[in-house]
């Protein structure tokens, strides 16, 4: 567990600073070429290599400036010393050279096209997708009146809170499917199996949600048979994202009224979280809640709007 959580933090670390580790290895490989390699022209094709990787993971416009620094750099390198040949730019180096770098900065523009019409087309069956389970739930709540837009309006809460403490994004995602289906996945148990059997490929986002909402499901099931007055909260083996579901949905149900009680304000529903801080609530996910919810997207749901006829 402990080698997964650092392998995670290791690939969320690389990606956040991406650009930066790849101009630092961009400028390693090139200073590394051009002091042990002596057929250096023949090298020049290994940067395709790295405009593919801009494309894929940066984008078009990330790739074809990383393109454009690329061929600055070798440009600079057959001014200084030469390229196989002798330096200056002339007749045959330019000939040799100009080819090459527009093929190299159009590689990375085609890659990061592609790139980005795919996570564009993602984009589009996730919203589908968030927008479905979101009317389900909805229409699931509309049964009860008291609970008209509840797991809605957790989600939100549970997002913003997860993005106030920088968890990774699919982290978030995982954590808004849950937030959605809380409350029906906690009453029977079957939603679970079919989540877990819709898992068909890992590498598909929305596949991972699914898997993922599943766990934290079934986690913040038993949440309050574990956490309690006698346990040090943060002493306790729960993912964070179950810890923020459990302040979220808190946060939200003693807003609602109840047949035995009436709604708390907002800010007195704050107040009863802060209360359990440390022991039935994270310390850090009560903090973050009172960070969010003043902000009007945390806690206004797009859903509120709807009426079920």
């Amino acid at each position: 567990m402990a080698q997964q959580r650092f392998v995670e933090r290791a690939k969320l670390f690389f990606f956040r600073h991406f650009e930066r580790i790849f101009v630092l290895l961009l400028v390693f490989a090139m200073v590394a070429i051009h002091t042990f390699v002596d057929q250096k022209f023949a090298f020049l094709s290994f940067y395709y290599l790295p405009m593919i990787l801009a494309g894929f993971y940066g984008g078009r416009r990330f790739a074809v400036l990383a393109g454009l620094f690329v061929v600055a750099l070798v440009l600079f390198y057959q001014y200084v010393q030469g390229l196989d040949m002798l330096p200056g730019f002339y007749g045959d180096a330019l000939l040799a050279l100009v080819p090459w770098a527009g093929f190299l900065i159009l590689t990375g523009y085609v890659v990061g096209t592609l790139a980005e019409q795919r996570e564009a087309r993602l984009g589009d069956v996730k919203n589908a997708y968030l927008a479905t389970l979101e009317l389900l739930t909805y229409h699931i709540e509309s049964t009860e009146r008291n609970l008209q837009g509840h797991s809605n309006r957790v989600a939100d809460v549970a997002v913003a809170i997860g993005r106030e403490l920088e968890l990774p994004e699919e982290d978030v995602e995982n954590l808004r499917v849950a937030a959605l289906l809380h409350e029906v996945g906690t009453r029977d148990q079957r939603l679970l199996g079919l989540l877990s059997r819709s898992v068909t490929d890992s590498s598909v986002p929305v596949a991972r949600w699914m898997r993922g909402a599943a766990e934290i499901i079934s986690e913040y099931g038993h949440y309050y048979e574990i956490v309690g007055e006698d346990w040090d909260i943060e002493a306790l083996p729960l993912p964070a994202t179950v810890k923020i579901l459990a302040v979220a949905d808190a946060f939200e149900t003693l807003q609602m009224a109840t047949p035995v009680r009436a709604a708390f304000p907002k800010w007195s529903a704050l107040e009863e979280v802060e209360k359990g801080a440390g022991k039935t609530f994270a310390q850090d996910a009560v903090r973050a809640l009172r960070s969010v919810a003043g902000r009007p997207e945390a806690t206004g749901s797009g859903m509120q709007g709807l009426k079920v006829v």
